[in-house]
């Protein structure tokens, strides 16, 4: 896969960032390079290899839940500038284009 300028452009667009000129390039052969170095290893044979999806046993890190008591929403909600419908109202921060 080559990477373009457009294809950048086109990340950035949907990424909500904001990239100049001189990045859009810098990022289009930087990211070009990468997924050269990625084609290259796909060309390796790697059929005598066993897949390895675990390097350590795994081992069991769930516990089970417990119920505990929170704070009562009485006392949280006039700490707070807004409230709508028993819950925290906060101002928009993503504007989507």
């Amino acid at each position: 896969m080559h990477i373009t300028k457009q294809l950048v452009e086109h990340l950035a667009k949907l990424s909500l960032v904001e990239l100049s000129p001189e990045e859009i390039s810098k990022y289009t052969q930087e990211l070009d390079a990468l997924m050269g170095y990625f084609e290259k290893l796909n060309k390796l044979d790697t059929s005598h290899i066993d897949p390895t999806f675990h390097v350590e046993l795994p081992t069991h890190v769930f516990r089970e839940d417990e119920v505990k008591s929170s704070f009562p929403r009485e006392e949280l909600l006039p700490m707070f500038p807004a409230e709508e419908d028993g819950a925290i109202k906060v101002p928009k921060i993503i504007e989507a284009s």
